[in-house]
């Protein structure tokens, strides 16, 4: 059996070793291997990144980690990955990266994604260049992943994104928020492929499961969702989530807006 602690939406910054610090001593007793689902700092600074890449250092087990919009948002995203790099973070954005644990390899492909709706009410690479460029960073973000995923030889294969591939993990938002949330090209992606279990973030409002169209159970690890330093799941069994490392929230939880998850 193969642990994953997840977590996505931590949005460090100054003042934020509380949010998973008070937890990671303990981590290696409850997990394997600590998944980051992106939006990691408020707005990618690297000073914030920094805050969070010093508490990682007491993880004493593997993190992987993709990036959210809010490590975008300042136009450091190179920086905030060679930050936590050198915290020994693995940091991917259409990569994958093998880990040997308890016996068993767990292969984790990973993307931050991005939106466009789904189906029957999604956007197409069509008319204005800023429509085409819209979809098409999403197709071509799907497509790595798609790549990734299938380079993969593992007895268990992830993917960790923070856009949702799917609608189900995006009840409780606004509908007409949905296509900024995630694409249906992601689900798609993930389901050409074949994978055990998807991790995301981003929907601060949503619900924690769901499955894509071909059965792939799906988690949203947004912290506002799961309302925990972060989940434990298991593969190895039916992926399923196992008792929460506390009994509250972190101090520092913000529920933040949809809009800006």
């Amino acid at each position: 059996m193969i642990r994953i602690a997840a977590v996505g939406d931590l949005h460090y910054g100054a003042g934020s070793t509380d949010i998973l610090r008070p937890s990671l001593d303990r981590l290696p007793e409850r997990a394997d291997l600590l998944l980051l689902a992106g939006d990691l700092t408020r707005c990618g600074g690297t000073d914030e990144i920094s805050v969070l890449a010093d508490d990682l250092r007491r993880a004493r087990l593997p993190v992987v980690a993709v990036l959210g919009n809010h490590d975008y948002q300042s136009n450091m995203e190179d920086d905030v990955r060679r930050v936590l790099e050198d915290a020994g973070v693995t940091v991917l954005e259409g990569e994958a990266v093998t880990l040997e644990i308890n016996g068993r390899t767990v292969g984790v492909a990973g993307t931050k994604g991005f939106g466009g709706g789904f189906r029957g009410a999604h956007g197409t690479d069509f008319g204005e260049p800023e429509m085409k460029a819209f979809v098409g960073h999403t197709k071509m973000l799907a497509d790595r992943l798609e790549q990734a995923l299938n380079s993969l030889r593992a007895d268990f294969r992830v993917a960790l994104l923070h856009y949702s591939p799917i609608e189900t993990t995006l009840e409780g938002e606004r509908l007409e928020i949905y296509p900024f949330l995630g694409s249906y090209l992601l689900a798609q992606a993930i389901d050409n492929a074949g994978a055990d279990l998807v991790f995301h973030g981003h929907a601060h409002h949503g619900t924690e499961k769901g499955r894509t169209p071909a059965g792939i159970p799906v988690r949203n690890v947004a912290q506002p969702v799961i309302r925990h330093a972060y989940n434990v799941y298991t593969l190895g069994t039916a992926p399923s989530a196992v008792v929460h490392p506390s009994k509250e929230a972190p101090a520092a939880l913000r529920t933040g807006t949809g809009s800006s998850a």
